[in-house]
């Protein structure tokens, strides 16, 4: 059987430093598999939910751990390209704190390079779910290719997209709220934070995650629903009664579990949402499998390599 879900974007090597502190003063890291939309589709497949990964990487040694990590997982080859004359991205992480700061690599890279159409019509005519993430819109020819991607999904399709901002990799907030209320037009389900919902111009002042999330859903040719990640607080559905899961506003606080690193949390979260309402799940049901799913993540370093399968998610549950 085919896919159900086609996810799209970047594919990038982490380097997780051995320590805390500045990049200038950690001295040695460790190699992982990471991007966003990456994450979506290992998890998605350690979810038994394998879907279409459209990605591009370097011909190069990065290119090569990232492709034989996705075939390792069970995510489809299909649309998974190397390009010849650019390199793979990488992004280094630095711990200071509870905050995390990343320092990419991304100048001219294969990501960069998606071109508009390399995704066939009848492959995105079949599936589900369209997801797709912020990083590809902040430049190169991918911006073009992702939009394109999300405003030829049908009206069939639950189009999701992960707004991801890194300031580290636009030009400025202005830049990030105008490319990205554009490409919200052609979306379903806006996953995000408070504090980006704030850089997009929801009014956000009484810092409250449920009127936020209410304030961002009733725009115009915005999303019908916003998932909002809320760090040690857990998350936020806000629906309206124009979604094929019918209007909610449902929080989740989390797991209690041993945290070592929460990279990777948000996009285990929105792979395990995705996964719930393919298993026919209710907003509340599918929200609670994610914050699951984000939270067994956290257990040990990197993303990929921490993502949980269907069992020791019902063993969290449990």
């Amino acid at each position: 059987m085919d896919p159900r879900v086609l996810v799209a974007g970047e594919a990038l090597v982490d380097f997780l430093p051995g320590g805390e502190g500045p990049l200038a003063e950690v001295s040695t890291f460790t190699r992982r598999p990471g991007g966003a939309p990456a994450n979506v589709a290992v998890g998605l497949s350690r979810l038994r939910r394998p879907p279409w990964f459209w990605t591009r990487v370097g011909d190069d040694p990065f290119g090569t751990f990232l492709t034989h990590e996705l075939a390792a997982a069970g995510v489809p080859e299909r649309f998974v390209e190397r390009d010849p004359d650019a390199p793979t991205s990488l992004a280094f992480v630095a711990h200071e704190g509870a905050e995390r700061s990343f320092t990419f690599y991304r100048d001219g890279t294969a990501d960069t390079r998606l071109a508009p159409g390399r995704v066939p019509d009848g492959v995105v005519d079949s599936v589900e779910w369209v997801v797709a993430g912020g990083v590809t819109l902040a430049g190169g020819r991918s911006r073009e290719a992702t939009l394109d991607l999300l405003s030829r999904a049908g009206d069939g399709t639950a189009v999701v997209f992960d707004a991801n901002y890194r300031p580290e990799l636009w030009s400025g907030a202005a830049a990030f709220r105008e490319v990205v209320t554009t490409a919200l037009a052609d979306v379903d389900l806006l996953k995000t934070t408070v504090e980006e919902l704030a850089l997009l111009g929801v009014d956000v002042t009484d810092g409250d995650p449920v009127d936020a999330g209410r304030a961002a859903v009733e725009r115009p040719d915005w999303p019908d629903t916003v998932l909002l990640t809320l760090g040690e607080r857990g998350s936020l559905l806000v629906a309206t009664e124009a979604t094929r899961w019918g209007p909610a506003t449902v929080r989740h606080a989390g797991f209690e579990v041993d945290a070592v690193d929460t990279t990777g949390a948000g996009d285990a979260l929105l792979a395990g949402v995705v996964a719930g309402f393919l298993d026919g799940e209710s907003p509340d049901r599918a929200l609670a499998f994610g914050n699951a799913v984000a939270a067994l993540t956290t257990t040990e370093a990197g993303a990929q390599t921490a993502f949980p399968d269907r069992a020791e998610v019902a063993r969290l549950f449990e």
